[in-house]
C-alpha cells in the first residue's frame, strides 16, 4: 500500500531553518499540555502523531485519541464475551457512552488480558504483547523496517502508519473487522465478519464480488441478501457516505445502486456507521445526540426471520409483540441452546415424524432438496420413507409443492402468515404401556393350600424376626465403624497431598489466578516441576506421551511431553503463542506449557471419551455410531482444518493428522489435537523435497480419516485401503465397503459423496486434491464431485500396440 495521507497530511522532511520532526515535537507537546482540556479525561492522549517506541496499556487505562477526540484506540472488556480485553478504535463520546469498537486488531479474535501492551515498535510495526503470554507478541502490523516513521489516528476513525513525505504504509481502513465508517472504502476481495460467540453467527459476513455487487452470505455457501442492480456495471467500491446513503460507486462516479437512511442528510446526525451485527443483518447506525444512543436507520432484510439461521441449529424464528424470537425444534430441550437432531441411523424402534404448523425450513443447498408435487400427508409419508431425507416442508397454498430436506443442518422460521407445514424425522417413541394391577393379599384367586403356605412363611418371618433384627444391626455397625476408619485414612492422605501440592506451586501462576478463579483460561508457563505436581508424577497415562493432571481449579487436563524439540526458546514460544490464540469448538484449546532443557511440553484441554481410533476401531468397543454421527465427525474435522489453514492471521498446518490426534468429547464432537507443532519437533523439510505443501499433505491425511471411518477400520498400508475404496466405488457397490457394524443403515449417496471426496484428497498428483474449504462443501452437501480419476493399484496402464492404438489393462486386485 503506498499513497499519501489525505487528511490531516503529515510530512516528516525537514524544513528551512528548523530541525527535523520540529513540528511534531512542538504540536506533540502543546497538545499533551492541553489533553485535559480538549477532553477531560487525563488518560487520554490526543495524537497527530506518535513517534516510535510509543505504547499504551490496559492497566494504566490510557488511549491514543485522534486530533478532534471524535475517535479513541485502547483496550476495552470484550463487549460481547466478557472474558478478556480487545484493542480496538471506538467513538469518543464521554465515559457515559457505550464503547462500540468500530475497528479492533485481529478482527476481534484476539482477546489479552488487562495487563497487556500496544506499542508501535522502533522497528516500525504495531504490536500486541499478552500478559498472560509472558509478555509475547499476539498480533503484529508486520511493518517492520518498512520506513515507519509515527502513527496516526484521523479524524475518519483511520488509524495509519506513516513514512517519509506522509506516505501511508499501513491503515486499519485496509483491514476492516465488522464496520464501515464514512468515507471508508469497501473493495473487492475485502469481507465484514459478524463478531459473535455464538458459532453459528459467528458464520455470517458480508462480501463484495469482483464486479462490485454486496452479498450477505452464511458459511461462503448460503446467499441470503444481495444488492441487485439493474445492469451490469463495473462498480469500483463500496461506501456509506456521511450523508447516510450506503452505495456502490462506479468508475465514473456514478451509483448503479444505492439505500438511504430514514434520516437521509439530516443536519442533526453528525455520526454514521455500517454493521454486520450478530444475528447477520447489515444496518445503518445514526448516533443520536440527545438520547446519547445508536438508532437504525437502514437495515438489509428488513424481516429478521428472512436471515439464514438466524437463530441458529435446531432452533425457529418467530415473532411476537415485540419482534423476532427464537425456539427450539426439540420441544424437550433445555434452556440455552437447541439440542441437537437425533442419530436416525439408530432409532430403535422406527422412525415417525413430528408436524411443524406455519412453518418452513431453510434451504441450505437448494441443488440437494428435492422439489415434488404432493398433498402434505403424502409429502409427510414420501420423506417418512426416503432415507436419505431429513425433514420436509409442504407449501399449504394449493400449489401441492413438497420439498425434501436431504441435510441434516435444520432450522426455520414460523410465523402465522406462513401458508405451509414442515415434517420433521425422528425416533418412535412408544405410548406408555399402564402398569397391571394385582393385589396379591386380597386376590380370590388363591387355593387353600396355597393360602395355607403363605401363612406358615409369614409364622415363621414372625418367630425369628428379633434375631433378624439383631443380626441386620450388627452388620450394619460393622460396616459404618470401618467406613469411618477407611474415610479418616483417605482424608488424611489427600491432607498430606494437598499440603505438599500447595508448598510445591506457592508462587506459581496458577496460585493467585487459577487458584481463586475456576474460570481461569490465560495460557500459562510452568516449571517441570509445577507440572510433575499435577500430574502426580505422571502416574495417570492417557497415550504414549500423553498424562492426565488435575490443576488447582480442579479442571482436568492433559500433559503432552515434546520429544526431539529442534526450536530455540524464542521459537517454541512463539509458536505456542499463536496456538494459544486459535479458538474453535473442534480443536483442543491448549491451556499452558513447560520449557526447560530437558523438558518441553503442552498443556491441553482433558478430552473425556478419549481419541477416534479407540472409539473406531477397537475390538472392545461395540458401539460405532450411526452414520449420521460418523459424518459429523468428518464434517467437524474438515472445519477445524479449515479454521486452521484459513482463518487463522498465519495458516497453520496439522502436519501429523490421524485418527489417534481425534478426539473425542462427552457429545462426541471431534476435537483435533497436536496442530501445529510438527515445527517444534522436526524441522519443516519434508514437503520440501517433493512436490506437495505441508497443507496438501493435511488434505491428504483428512482424506485416508474419511476412508477409515467409512470402512471402520485400516491397513497397514494406506493405499490397500483406498485402493479398495476406489474398487467398490467405481463398481457402484459401495454397500460390500461399509462397515458392516453400520447394519445397512448407511446412506448410500452420502457415503459415495463422502467416497469420491476422499479418492479425490488422496490424489498423488498434489494439484487434483481439493482445497480443505472445498472439502467442507462437499461434506455439507454443498458441492457434488464426480468420480475421481483412477488411482493406486487400479491405475490403468496404456502401452503402445502394433496398430498404434492404446490398449488399457487394469491392474488385478
Amino acid at each position: 500500500m503506498s499513497k499519501p495521507i489525505k487528511d490531516h497530511q503529515i510530512s516528516t522532511s525537514p524544513t528551512k531553518g528548523n530541525p527535523p520532526f520540529g513540528h511534531f515535537a512542538l504540536i506533540s507537546v502543546m497538545l499533551l499540555l492541553l489533553g485535559s482540556s480538549l477532553c477531560g479525561l487525563s488518560e487520554e492522549i490526543p495524537m497527530v502523531s506518535l513517534p516510535l517506541g510509543s505504547q499504551i496499556s490496559g492497566h494504566q487505562n490510557t488511549t491514543w485519541v485522534s486530533q478532534s477526540g471524535v475517535f479513541a484506540l485502547g483496550f476495552l472488556l470484550d463487549y460481547q464475551k466478557d472474558d478478556g480485553f480487545v484493542v480496538g478504535i471506538w467513538h469518543n463520546f464521554g465515559a457515559g457512552s457505550e464503547k462500540v469498537p468500530v475497528w479492533t486488531v485481529g478482527g476481534g479474535g484476539v482477546r489479552v488480558c488487562e495487563n497487556s501492551t500496544f506499542e508501535l515498535s522502533l522497528d516500525g510495526s504495531l504490536i500486541l504483547f499478552d500478559c498472560s503470554h509472558n509478555e509475547l507478541p499476539v498480533w503484529s502490523s508486520n511493518t517492520g523496517n518498512l520506513g515507519v516513521r509515527s502513527a496516526t489516528l484521523m479524524d475518519n476513525g483511520n488509524l495509519v502508519l506513516v513514512g517519509f513525505g506522509g506516505k501511508v504504509i499501513w491503515e486499519s481502513f485496509a483491514s476492516p473487522t465488522d464496520t464501515l465508517l464514512p468515507g471508508q472504502p469497501f473493495r473487492y476481495p475485502q469481507s465484514l465478519q459478524a463478531s459473535s460467540p455464538n458459532s453459528i453467527a459467528s458464520y455470517y459476513s458480508l462480501k463484495v464480488k469482483s464486479f462490485g455487487e454486496i452479498y450477505l452470505v452464511w458459511e461462503d455457501n448460503v446467499t441470503y441478501w444481495r444488492s441487485q442492480m439493474s445492469s451490469s456495471v463495473l462498480v469500483k467500491e463500496v461506501r456509506l457516505e456521511p450523508d447516510g446513503l450506503i452505495g456502490l460507486f462506479d468508475y465514473r462516479g456514478g451509483v448503479p445502486w444505492s439505500r438511504l437512511s430514514k434520516d437521509f442528510k439530516d443536519p442533526l446526525v453528525q455520526f454514521r456507521r455500517l454493521r454486520i451485527d450478530a444475528d447477520g443483518n447489515l444496518r445503518i447506525y445514526s448516533w443520536d445526540n440527545v438520547s446519547s444512543l445508536w438508532r437504525v436507520g437502514w437495515q438489509a432484510v428488513g424481516n429478521q426471520c428472512d436471515v439464514f439461521g438466524s437463530c441458529g441449529l435446531y432452533s425457529v424464528c418467530s415473532y411476537n409483540l415485540s419482534g423476532p424470537t427464537c425456539g427450539c425444534l426439540n420441544s424437550d430441550s433445555v434452556s440455552g441452546e437447541c439440542q441437537r437432531m437425533v442419530d436416525l441411523g439408530n432409532c430403535d424402534r422406527g422412525l415417525s415424524m413430528t408436524e411443524l404448523k406455519k412453518t418452513v425450513l431453510y434451504s441450505l443447498y437448494p441443488p440437494h432438496d428435492v422439489v415434488v408435487m404432493l398433498s402434505l400427508d403424502a409429502c409427510r409419508q414420501y420423506c417418512l420413507n426416503d432415507t436419505s431425507c431429513f425433514a420436509a416442508t409442504a407449501n399449504n397454498d394449493g400449489s401441492g409443492i413438497c420439498t425434501i430436506k436431504k441435510t441434516s443442518f435444520i432450522s426455520g422460521y414460523s410465523y402465522a402468515s406462513v401458508q405451509a407445514k414442515s415434517f420433521l424425522k425422528v425416533c418412535l417413541v412408544p405410548e406408555a404401556v399402564s402398569a397391571r394391577a394385582a393385589n396379591f393379599h386380597g386376590a380370590s384367586g388363591l387355593m387353600p393350600k396355597e393360602q395355607q403356605q403363605q401363612q406358615t412363611v409369614t409364622e415363621i418371618v414372625e418367630r425369628h424376626k428379633n434375631y433378624l433384627v439383631a443380626v441386620v444391626g450388627i452388620l450394619l455397625i460393622t460396616g459404618f465403624v470401618f467406613l469411618v476408619f477407611e474415610m479418616a485414612v483417605f482424608w488424611f492422605v489427600l491432607y498430606k497431598r494437598r499440603r505438599m501440592s500447595s508448598s510445591k506451586l506457592k508462587g506459581s501462576p496458577f496460585a493467585k489466578d487459577i487458584g481463586m478463579n475456576p474460570h481461569y483460561s490465560a495460557l500459562v508457563r510452568l516449571s517441570f516441576d509445577e507440572v510433575e505436581t499435577l500430574t502426580k508424577n505422571f502416574g495417570n497415562k492417557l497415550g504414549p506421551t500423553v498424562y492426565k493432571g488435575i490443576l488447582p481449579n480442579k479442571i482436568t487436563v492433559a500433559v503432552k511431553l515434546l520429544n526431539n524439540v529442534v526450536a530455540s526458546e524464542r521459537e517454541f514460544q512463539l509458536v505456542v503463542s499463536t496456538l494459544g490464540s486459535t479458538h474453535h469448538r473442534n480443536l483442543v484449546a491448549l491451556k499452558g506449557f513447560c520449557y526447560e532443557p530437558k523438558h518441553k511440553l503442552l498443556i491441553y484441554e482433558h478430552v473425556s471419551n478419549g481419541s477416534l481410533d479407540q472409539w473406531l476401531l477397537s475390538k472392545k468397543q461395540n458401539r460405532r455410531g450411526g452414520w449420521n454421527e460418523r459424518l459429523n465427525i468428518a464434517i467437524g474435522i474438515a472445519r477445524a482444518l479449515a479454521y486452521l489453514h484459513l482463518q487463522c492471521k498465519k495458516c497453520i498446518v496439522h502436519g501429523d493428522l490421524k485418527l489417534e490426534n481425534i478426539l473425542l468429547d462427552d457429545q462426541f464432537t471431534p476435537k483435533l489435537t497436536d496442530y501445529g507443532i510438527q515445527s517444534l519437533i522436526k524441522k519443516e523439510d519434508a514437503a520440501a523435497s517433493s512436490s506437495e505443501t505441508l497443507a496438501e499433505r493435511d488434505v491428504h491425511m483428512f482424506g485416508i480419516i474419511l476412508i477409515e471411518i467409512v470402512a471402520g477400520y485400516r491397513e497397514s498400508h494406506e493405499n490397500k485401503l483406498r485402493d479398495l475404496a476406489f474398487r467398490w466405488c467405481e463398481y457402484g457397490n459401495l454397500g460390500e465397503f461399509v462397515d458392516p457394524r453400520l447394519e445397512g443403515k448407511a446412506e448410500i449417496e452420502g457415503v459415495q459423496r463422502v467416497v469420491k471426496l476422499a479418492l479425490w484428497c488422496v490424489q498423488d498428483r498434489p494439484s487434483l486434491r481439493p482445497s480443505i474449504g472445498e472439502v467442507v462443501r462437499v461434506l455439507e452437501g454443498a458441492l457434488s464431485l464426480d468420480m475421481p480419476p483412477i488411482i493406486g493399484a487400479s491405475q490403468m496402464v496404456a502401452n503402445g500396440s502394433g496398430n498404434g492404438n492404446l490398449e488399457i489393462v487394469e491392474a488385478s486386485f
